[in-house]
């Protein structure tokens, strides 16, 4: 084999193994625009969708539990007998939880009562009384009658000298008098029958002295009846301490609180802005930050129709020449759906809530 035979042999083998890594260097050279295209498809496919569901969640970190909650106390002032329950203790709607001392109460009531029959008694006696005096004023009508005619008769006799003048005096006056005798009696049967309310068979438990004494009975029972405070709703109460047996309780001083253990809400604060597209019956994922880890699905139940300072004791006041604009927050009310053996939720925990708003933009929201 000649020389020049090994050299082309030879020449043919390196150009066999230059090629491929010359299209191993080609494609290396594309690559790299491909994956730069690729990646800002990726880039703008993210950017839209994160463009087209933003505003759809609203994440609220100022959120507190909340739960209804009143101060107990009683409109009437005694002392404390009794109170049958302990601090923190879990009652139920109509519990008694506190009592006073009744008996002034009682007597109170039983001294109305007996002053109402009474007057039962009073009015029946005046109606009685009222017929007595119809039945006088009829008899003595009779007596003047007969006085009439008595008259009469001496008025004939006097003038033929059958009587004298002194008998017939005598009968005159003994007429006169009979007649206003005959007519103080109609007077005081009319002042009678006046005070039963123009009616002698009037039903005396409709006149205005029964009635007045009715409700004398009626607020000394309610007196009573508030010697005894109840629960207003199933709960549990707290600051128990505060009150004593024995301890005199003033009318509507605060005895202790009761926080209601059924209902319970979220109320959420946030911004002005980031209220968009909230609205009632939106869902809401509820953390609580007692309980990292677990989360409880709620709903918007309410949007409050003013910011919260609108009712704080000293209001901005917006016509000042110096006023900085500042984002308002407005209160959401948020209902959580709670299961059997869920932990406790207590008034004051705090919340974080993000409010699903469903909300998706369109290409419209860009002009």
């Amino acid at each position: 084999m000649s020389q020049a035979t090994v050299t082309a042999g030879a020449a043919r083998v390196g150009e066999a193994i230059a090629q491929p890594k010359i299209r191993n260097r080609i494609s290396r050279r594309a690559l790299g625009p491909i994956l730069m295209i690729l990646g800002i498809v990726v880039v703008a496919i993210g950017s839209g969708a994160f463009w087209m569901t933003g505003g759809r969640y609203v994440s609220i970190d100022d959120s507190y539990v909340r739960a209804a909650k009143e101060t107990l106390s009683t409109d009437v002032s005694g002392i404390v007998a009794q109170v049958p329950v302990k601090e923190g203790q879990l009652v139920k709607k109509g519990q008694v939880l506190l009592r006073l001392d009744p008996r002034q109460f009682q007597i109170a009531l039983d001294g109305a009562t007996a002053a109402m029959n009474g007057m039962v008694l009073t009015l029946n006696a005046e109606k009685l009384d009222y017929h007595r005096m119809v039945r006088d004023a009829d008899a003595k009508q009779q007596q003047v009658a007969g006085d009439q005619a008595n008259y009469d008769r001496m008025a004939n006799l006097v003038k033929m000298g059958g009587v004298t003048r002194a008998e017939y005096d005598n009968a005159r006056y003994q007429l006169a008098a009979n007649q206003q005798a005959l007519a103080a009696l109609r007077v005081q049967a009319d002042m009678q029958v006046a005070k039963l309310g123009g009616n002698a068979e009037v039903d005396v438990q409709t006149m205005p002295d029964y009635l007045q004494l009715k409700a004398r009975v009626a607020e000394a029972q309610r007196e009573l009846d508030h010697t005894v405070i109840y629960a207003p709703f199933t709960g549990v109460v707290t600051q128990v301490d505060t009150v004593q047996p024995g301890m005199y309780l003033a009318a509507a001083t605060a005895a202790f609180g009761i926080i209601s253990t059924e209902d319970v809400w979220v109320e959420a604060n946030p911004k002005e802005t980031e209220l968009t597209w909230v609205k009632p019956g939106d869902k809401v994922a509820v953390t609580v930050d007692t309980y990292p880890g677990r989360t409880w699905q709620g709903t918007v139940q309410s949007i409050a129709p003013n910011s919260g300072s609108e009712f704080s004791i000293l209001p901005a006041q917006n016509t000042s020449g110096n006023w900085v604009k500042v984002v308002q927050r407005i209160p959401v009310r948020i209902t959580v759906d709670r299961k059997d053996g869920d932990p406790d939720l207590r008034a004051g925990m705090s919340v974080e809530a993000e409010i699903d708003t469903s909300h998706r933009r369109t290409l419209s929201d860009l002009f």
